[in-house]
């Protein structure tokens, strides 16, 4: 199988490039600077993946590289968390998205040879925030699109890529939770609950819908091996945690209290928007159509998964 990542060199791209690899996938990764994307790979990985010029835009130079490829796996998107959300910061965050959409769309429309698959990358973000989540209150795939600059930035990211829905490749959008592993949000946690002054953030009652890293790129690999699944699927553990349940069970696993909350008035004068939607609103998100189409979580629990991924 060969599988093209665009954006392969990020959390996400780094896990899914070692499980292709375990599974035996010719993988290449496209990136602005090809040496330097070899270095990003995991350790023991490198030289197995070829790399390939893209500048993230350009049609023409991005496909030769997905020619006849049996999946193309778009990640590309400048970090969402990484600085405070200035005008500057959220064109970044939206323009990166849509150019690279756009120029995969238009290279896939100019190829006879097309690509089996392709998979779009979304966020829950999507479905806009929820200031409180009671249990009653969740979100599947058929819910729609929310309010707001993530879920506007969502909404743009998928339609980048629509043209493909006419094209004859098999189009999936992969609306992703926070995903827990050795990088990426967890790490934003553990330096305060290490020193002992760990606890929720805002209210707490916010839920926060997240996924195992495995669950993610097994995930992926599952939504491109079935030819069924079309159209988006959420991938997040079936099982949401409010703020404070996932500070209490991160607290437990790293035997450290869970104690000092951080008031939100102090999280929205040090972030300010960013603060509001990744951190005091929340989405209760649950991955209807991926457990329909035979998936099974390996993580579903929230403390296995942070025993597995702190080796607890």
């Amino acid at each position: 199988m060969r599988v093209v990542l665009l954006g392969g060199s990020g959390f996400i791209g780094r896990a899914l490039t070692s499980r292709l690899l375990d599974n035996n996938a010719h993988v290449v990764v496209t990136s602005r600077n090809p040496e330097r994307g070899r270095y990003l790979i995991p350790e023991g990985h490198s030289f197995h993946v070829d790399f390939a010029l893209w500048d993230g835009k350009s049609p023409d130079q991005l496909a030769p590289h997905i020619k006849s490829a049996d999946a193309v796996v778009n990640l590309i998107g400048s970090s969402i968390g990484d600085g405070r959300w200035t005008d500057e910061r959220k064109a970044l965050i939206h323009d990166s998205r849509i150019s690279a959409g756009t120029g995969l769309c238009n290279a896939v429309s100019m190829l006879d040879d097309k690509p089996k698959v392709v998979i779009q990358a979304s966020a829950i973000g999507y479905y806009g925030s929820q200031p409180t989540s009671p249990e009653e209150q969740y979100v599947t795939e058929s819910s729609p699109a929310g309010q707001g600059f993530l879920a506007s930035v969502c909404k743009d990211w998928e339609n980048s890529t629509a043209c493909m829905d006419i094209s004859g490749s098999r189009r999936v959008i992969i609306r992703t939770g926070l995903v827990l592993g050795d990088g990426g949000v967890l790490q934003k946690f553990l330096t305060p609950f290490r020193m002992g002054m760990g606890g929720p953030l805002g209210s707490g009652h916010q839920v926060m819908s997240w996924i195992h890293i495995q669950d993610q790129v097994d995930a992926i690999i599952h939504l491109i091996n079935t030819p069924s699944c079309e159209g988006a699927f959420n991938l997040t553990s079936p099982y949401p945690e409010t703020m404070t349940d996932f500070c209490s069970a991160l607290g437990t696993v790293l035997g450290k209290p869970s104690w000092l909350r951080v008031p939100a008035a102090v999280l929205r004068m040090a972030m300010g928007e960013m603060a509001e939607e990744l951190i005091l609103q929340g989405q209760r998100v649950l991955p209807e159509k991926l457990l329909d189409s035979g998936f099974c979580f390996s993580y579903p629990s929230l403390t296995d998964a942070l025993k597995n991924i702190l080796n607890r």
